[in-house]
Parts: C-alpha cells; sequence; structure tokens
C-alpha cells in the first residue's frame, strides 16, 4: 500500500538527461554508421561500420566536460565573480534604484495605461533579440542571466520571465537573424549567395517572430503578476524571491578606503587597454566593415568620470557601475574584437576581484566568497557536461551522420512547398542534437542547395529554412549547452523549462513554416 501511495515524481534534470545518453547509446547498436566526406565532388555520404556505444557511456560524462570545458570554467568564473558583487549588495542597491525610479513614471497616464513594467520587459527583450540578429548573442546570455533574473522576480514576475528577457529574446533574433555571421553568413557562403542578401525579408521575419515573443511573454508574465501562485515555478522561485525582499530596503551607504584602489586600478586597465588596443576596433554589419578607433577610449572615458561619481556617493554605486560597464566592454569586444568565452570570462573576474577589493574584503575573503559562487553554480555546469556527453555517444557510434543522411534523403521530388517543408522538419529536427549553428549548417547546406536548384527553389528559401530550424529548437534540446547553463542559473529544472515553452516552441515553428511560404508564393528581394 505504501507504494501505491507514494506520490510519483517527475524526473530530475539530470535523469533525463542520462536517459537520453542511454537512448543516443542504444540507438548506435540499430543504426547502420556512415559520415559525411569531402571530395572533389563536394561533401558525400559515405557508408561506414557503426560502433555499438557500451561501457562509453560511463566515459560519456567526462568527455562531455572535455568538449564543454570552456563553457563549464566561464560558469564556474561567472558565478563565483557574481557571488562576490552579490554579497556587496551592489546589484540590490541598483534594482532598488531602478524599482524606484520606475513607480515614478507611474505618475505619467500615458505609461501608467500602457503598463511601466510592459514598457520595460518589451525594451529588454528587443534588445537582446537584436544582439542575437546581429552578431548572434548566444553564450554571452549566461553572464547577462544572472542580472536580469533578479530584475524581474523585484518587478514581481518569476524566473522563467527573467530567462524570456534575456536568452529567449536573444535566440528568438537569433532564429529571425538578419546580419547573424554564424548562421546567415555561413548558410549564404556555402550556397553560393551574396553574404547578408535577402535583407529586407529576413527583417520582416525578425518584426514577426519578435511580435509573436512579446505577445506570448507579456500575456504570462501578466498572469504571475496578477497571482504568483500561477506561475509553474512559484516554489523553486522562493531563493529568488527571499533575496528580493532582503533587497527591498535600500542597503546603507558603504565607504571604504579600498575602492580608491580598485578604482585606480580598474581606470588604469582601461585606459592602457585603450591605447594599445583602440585601433584594432572593426565592427561588421552586414557587408561593410567599419573601423571604430574612438569607440574603446570612449566608453573608458565614460568610465572614469562616472565611477569617480558613483564613488563619491557609495561604493555600492561604483561596484554597480563597474558591472555595467562589464557588460558594455562585453558588447564592445564581441563586436569590434570577436571576443569570446575566453575574453569574457577574464572580464568577469577582474570583475569580482576589484568588487571585493572595492567592497574592503581580505584576500582570503574574496577567495571564499568565489568558491562559495562557484560551489552554487557547479550544478549547472555538471549538467553541461552531461548534456554534451550525448553528442559524443552519437559521434564515436558514427550514427549521428547517417542520421542526416537519412533525413536528407526522404525530400523526395514533390512540389516546391512539400519540399521546403521537408528541409524545413529536417533542420528542425536536427537541431535537437546538434544545436551548433556552424557545424550543421557545413553538413546540411552542401547537400540543401544543390537539390534546391534540381526542383526549381531559391537557394535564399534553403538558407532561410536552415536558420528557422536552426534557431526555434535551441531553446528546448536537451545538448544545447547554453540552454542548460542559463537555466542552472536561474534555477529552472529543464523538465519545468519544457512543460512550459514547448507551446512557445510550437508556436516558432508554425510561424516558421507560415514565413516561409512567401518565398515560394511572391517574387522577393534575394529570392529569385
Amino acid at each position: 500500500m505504501k507504494l501505491l501511495n507514494r506520490k510519483l515524481e517527475f524526473p530530475s534534470t539530470y535523469v533525463i538527461i542520462f536517459a537520453v545518453t542511454l537512448l543516443a547509446a542504444a540507438a548506435t547498436w540499430f543504426v547502420p554508421g556512415g559520415e559525411y566526406v569531402t571530395g572533389d565532388d563536394g561533401v558525400t555520404f559515405v557508408p561506414q561500420e557503426s560502433v555499438p556505444q557500451t561501457w562509453q557511456i560511463m566515459t560519456s560524462l567526462y568527455e562531455g566536460f572535455t568538449a564543454q570545458a570552456g563553457i563549464i570554467v566561464f560558469l564556474l568564473i561567472i558565478g563565483g565573480a557574481f557571488w562576490i558583487v552579490n554579497s556587496a549588495k551592489a546589484v540590490d542597491a541598483g534594482i532598488h534604484s531602478f524599482l524606484a525610479f520606475t513607480s515614478r513614471l507611474e505618475r505619467f497616464r500615458v505609461l501608467r495605461a500602457v503598463g511601466v513594467n510592459n514598457i520595460v520587459l518589451v525594451l529588454i527583450m528587443l534588445l537582446f533579440s537584436v544582439f542575437g540578429a546581429v552578431f548572434g548573442m548566444s553564450e554571452e546570455t549566461i553572464a547577462f542571466t544572472v542580472l536580469i533574473v533578479p530584475l524581474a522576480i523585484s518587478m514581481g514576475y518569476d524566473s522563467i520571465v527573467g530567462v524570456c528577457m534575456v536568452y529567449v529574446a536573444a535566440h528568438v533574433g537569433f532564429a529571425g537573424a538578419v546580419l547573424n555571421p554564424f548562421t546567415v553568413g555561413v548558410a549564404q557562403n556555402l550556397s553560393g549567395l551574396p553574404m547578408f542578401s535577402g535583407f529586407e525579408y529576413r527583417l520582416v521575419c525578425w518584426a514577426v517572430l519578435n511580435l509573436a515573443m512579446i505577445i506570448f511573454v507579456l500575456r504570462y508574465a501578466h498572469k504571475v503578476h496578477r497571482d504568483p501562485r500561477r506561475s509553474v515555478m512559484y516554489e523553486a522561485d522562493a531563493r529568488w524571491r527571499e533575496k528580493a525582499a532582503d533587497a527591498s530596503s535600500k542597503p546603507d551607504v558603504l565607504r571604504t578606503r579600498s575602492s580608491w584602489i580598485a578604482f585606480a586600478l580598474s581606470s588604469a586597465a582601461v585606459v592602457l587597454f585603450s591605447i594599445f588596443y583602440a585601433d584594432d576596433c572593426t565592427i561588421s554589419v552586414g557587408n561593410g566593415t567599419y573601423r571604430a578607433a574612438w569607440l574603446l577610449p570612449s566608453v573608458s572615458l565614460c568610465y572614469i568620470v562616472l565611477s569617480f561619481i558613483a564613488l563619491r556617493r557609495n561604493v555600492r554605486y561604483f561596484i554597480l557601475t563597474m558591472l555595467l560597464f562589464s557588460v558594455l566592454y562585453l558588447i564592445v569586444g564581441a563586436l569590434g574584437y570577436s571576443w569570446y568565452i575566453e575574453e569574457i570570462a577574464a572580464l568577469f573576474l577582474a570583475l569580482g576581484i576589484l568588487s571585493g577589493i572595492a567592497a574592503g574584503y581580505n584576500a582570503n575573503r574574496i577567495a571564499r566568497e568565489f568558491l562559495e559562487g562557484a560551489k552554487d553554480i557547479f550544478s549547472a555546469a555538471l549538467v553541461v557536461g552531461l548534456a554534451a556527453g550525448i553528442i559524443h555517444i552519437l559521434e564515436n557510434g558514427r550514427v549521428i551522420d547517417t542520421i542526416l543522411y537519412s533525413m536528407a534523403s526522404g525530400l523526395g521530388e514533390g512540389s516546391k512547398i512539400g519540399s521546403l517543408s521537408a528541409m524545413y522538419g529536417i533542420q528542425t529536427g536536427i537541431n535537437l542534437f546538434m544545436p551548433s549553428a556552424t557545424a550543421k549548417a557545413a553538413l546540411t547546406m552542401p547537400i540543401m542547395a544543390p537539390f534546391s536548384d534540381l526542383i526549381g527553389l531559391s537557394r535564399q528559401a534553403t538558407v532561410l529554412a536552415f536558420q528557422f530550424g536552426d534557431g526555434f529548437t535551441n531553446m528546448i534540446t536537451p545538448v544545447s549547452g547554453v540552454l542548460i547553463a542559463v537555466l542552472g542559473i536561474a534555477g529552472i529544472p529543464y523538465a519545468k523549462w519544457v512543460r512550459w515553452v514547448w507551446k512557445f516552441i510550437l508556436v516558432l515553428i508554425v510561424l516558421g513554416f507560415l514565413l516561409l511560404l512567401p518565398t515560394v508564393l511572391m517574387p522577393l528581394n534575394g529570392f529569385q
């Protein structure tokens, strides 16, 4: 009777991912092996002996950690750095000031009618969507999640709304990208198309997808704001609400002598950075590349001036200024210097150390706080390693290319709309176990582009099908290290996330299909 009365538990994220790993290993026993080989005739599929996976299941965690070492170390550094910043209550001070500012805006009738919170949500989502559409922001959203989720909680929402404001927005922009070099750029280059051609219709697609996202998120946010218990994360968000409650009262003014040391060190660093690297700043937009030697010195000058003003008021405002300019330097670095997680991790490690110095911590205290933050985020790092192990099993079993080939072979000789729909479905399916846009483009576009010529379909339409198929399911696949990392930081169990997001993903997939139809039925610039 006890067994019958025992409450059934939904599997944890770890159990779900390990189950998928077992399924992937089982597939290596039944799916024939094969691989794509690049030769003089292009990319061809060559059958190979499959390698059934057995004990490799146990080594997949190690291999996953090795493959995703960059993101895992990045996560640990981000967790440690932000723990130091949070221990100084700098973010609390910033959120308190921000909410006080937005409450003052309520006195304006127009803003009150629209809803100040709605305006804030929309503006933040559009900002990150632009980042995703222009330079393919993805991994960078991990760092922003630490900032945006506490803000969403303090505004009366939940952690899911916070993740939507940054991660989902960036990936909707990524899916509907207009200038993203990692999807549009690579796919068009492999298809023999002018870089970033078809810009106009892609801009329309981006606008439609963002409108759908805004409507979907605002409806859910409004429901949670009216009754927090209707949130699927109500119980799990308890720790976030406790932190928000602690930050509800404005922190005391903090002043330390060591904060001036942090100011001097950081100012010297940005000045030297500007002197040695300002001329190297080049920003690529579309087909154009622009030198922006003025950008880095301008940002550095603003940092020094604003940090000096903030430091005279409150050390917490100074730490917050360092945090905000770290985000700004992240954007400048990604756009102008092709920074990736290595440079971003170094930036936030410096932020954590300088924040500790500014708060008056000694070296041991800084180390302790950093380790506490790394410990807090380790569960997310563990899930990233587990998820990467799935890909390792499929690749070692030599079945991942066979799955791709089988899907591509099913295109057949149907109508243009039918074939384009099949391409879209294949790209969507592949993305569930191969979320890397560049790798997927290298494998699929040399196959899809010539096939589109045979049936009289625009290669540009094929690229758009790849783009949509690559982008939407990034937000649900368990093998995406970025998704798992963001959910880990936000404290959202993967099962709860899937339960919430699947309807939105379905809406996006249907919208993607409808947006593909005009590429066949209408004369569009760049799609002939």
